[in-house]
């Protein structure tokens, strides 16, 4: 089905966090967040609306120290900036014809201003999410509907020369989403892990749990993704001390390791797993680790292979894939997987789920988070990571902000009578995410449009500015 952008209004949100997060080199106390909302014209006549929103996150999708924060928020500003106005100047297309047709402009636009192709991005993958929604809401359809029907024209084109259309339309038309999914728990690197590393004077006392020990108490979860920083002796310890409350409470856990591109290269790495291994109180933790998560920087991370590690354990790339071409790059140099995170474009985790699908056994995508705040946001993620087969998911949003405490209370109560299995709102507190035994149950996104069957208050959202640049 062929669509027109005709516009789009773009809001901001902002919250104080419940807990400070840090990751890679910085400490996250306040949080941002982009919404907008599109209005579409069909082919026929028709009109619709849809809605996306993702995190505006400083120091992720561009790292280096000579921009601030709010310069790298504004950068992202600028992407969205540059996918509007490409996208409405494509005209009447298939919502991937408009992700496809101005794809390699939207880099090159992006390289002008000096964003990276991670930030080049970001806007297309907001517009993308929030166009299928529209479409859905006007024909009546669900995103794994749409998607296994191919609604959306999904095609292979010359931007994945290894992609071709009669791999990819069996590939689609086979994709179901599941009914829950187990959350993958964050442990950032400052975050207390027993009572002793919370004091009372430093406790939120909003009735979730502050430390690690208390998140296995609460949640029950058997999945932990653990943040580690770069140097070798400082994360041998924090490992240790993770391990201590896994060990002890956990049960049957299993973690993955996120670099966040904190090593300087391959032997970095290696010498921390060889490290891990020789320590006799890091042996469950050790035998728990299913992969590792982009370890390695970025400006190196393609340029070498990861043979030495891959040895040990499967590595992924995550802040490294920021092109369509990156994967197919990353799989030369030894790397066995990739990660689906919505802030990157939803047409590209369907794309490299295809290339894993074809590749098979060894090869694998994994589900990770960029702050998708409960909402608008988290449901579009979980409804694409459900819907290509991924058993668990990193989410960290539910821990570090106190549910939909950003959103007024009657948005909030919409949200919670129309995704009765996902939030559960009581005693004074906000909508929070359901994750009792470490899931969280899917079916209520079975709605139609991109997962979300409640809606949003815009009024009381800040307008967005236009990116400084753009």
């Amino acid at each position: 089905m062929k669509v027109k952008l005709e516009d789009v209004e773009r809001y901001e949100r902002h919250v104080k966090m419940r807990l400070a997060f840090r990751f890679g080199v910085i400490t996250v106390t306040d949080a941002t967040q982009a919404v907008i909302r599109v209005r579409l014209s069909l082919a026929d006549g028709r009109s619709s609306h849809g809605v996306a929103a993702e995190a505006l996150a400083a120091k992720w999708f561009e790292k280096s120290p000579q921009f601030t924060d709010e310069q790298n928020l504004d950068q992202l500003r600028q992407a969205l900036d540059l996918g509007i106005e490409l996208y409405r100047a494509r005209g009447l297309d298939t919502p991937f014809g408009l992700f496809a047709g101005t794809y390699l402009e939207q880099q090159k636009r992006g390289a002008a201003l000096g964003l990276n192709p991670l930030v080049a991005g970001y806007g297309p993958a907001l517009l993308d999410r929030a166009i299928l929604d529209a479409l859905g809401r006007a024909t009546g359809q669900s995103f794994a509907a749409m998607i296994a029907g191919n609604v959306p024209g999904i095609r292979a084109t010359s931007l994945t020369a290894d992609i071709d259309d009669a791999q990819l339309a069996p590939f689609l038309a086979g994709l179901e989403p599941g009914g829950t999914i187990d959350v993958r728990h964050t442990v950032g690197l400052v975050d207390p892990l027993t009572a002793a590393d919370r004091p009372a004077s430093e406790r939120v006392n909003d009735g979730l749990p502050e430390t690690l020990e208390e998140v296995v108490s609460y949640y029950r979860g058997r999945y932990y993704k653990l943040k580690v920083g770069g140097d070798i002796e400082a994360d041998l310890d924090r490992l240790g001390r993770i391990a201590a409350v896994l060990d002890a409470g956990a049960g049957d856990y299993c973690t993955t390791l996120d670099g966040n591109e904190q090593y300087d290269d391959v032997e970095g790495i290696v010498e921390l797993w060889r490290k891990v291994g020789e320590t006799p109180a890091l042996a469950g933790l050790a035998r728990s680790i299913l992969f590792i998560e982009q370890p390695i920087k970025r400006a190196v991370a393609l340029s070498r292979s990861v043979a030495p590690l891959a040895r040990h354990r499967a590595v992924i790339i995550d802040e490294s894939d920021g092109e369509l071409s990156s994967f197919p790059r990353a799989l030369e140099l030894g790397y066995a997987g990739v990660s689906s995170k919505n802030c990157k474009g939803f047409y590209k985790s369907i794309l490299n789920a295809a290339r894993v699908a074809r590749l098979g056994a060894g090869h694998f995508m994994s589900a990770e988070d960029l702050t998708t705040w409960p909402g608008v946001s988290v449901q579009q993620d979980l409804a694409l990571v459900s819907l290509l087969g991924l058993g668990h998911v990193e989410r960290n949003a539910h821990h570090f902000i106190d549910g939909m405490s950003f959103a007024p209370e009657h948005e909030q109560l919409a949200f919670v009578a129309a995704h009765p299995d996902l939030y559960d709102k009581k005693d004074g507190r906000p909508a929070r995410l359901k994750a009792a035994g470490g899931k969280l149950a899917l079916s209520s996104l079975d709605v139609p449009g991109f997962a979300v069957g409640a809606e949003m208050d815009f009024k009381s959202m800040t307008p967005m500015t236009k990116g400084a640049s753009t």
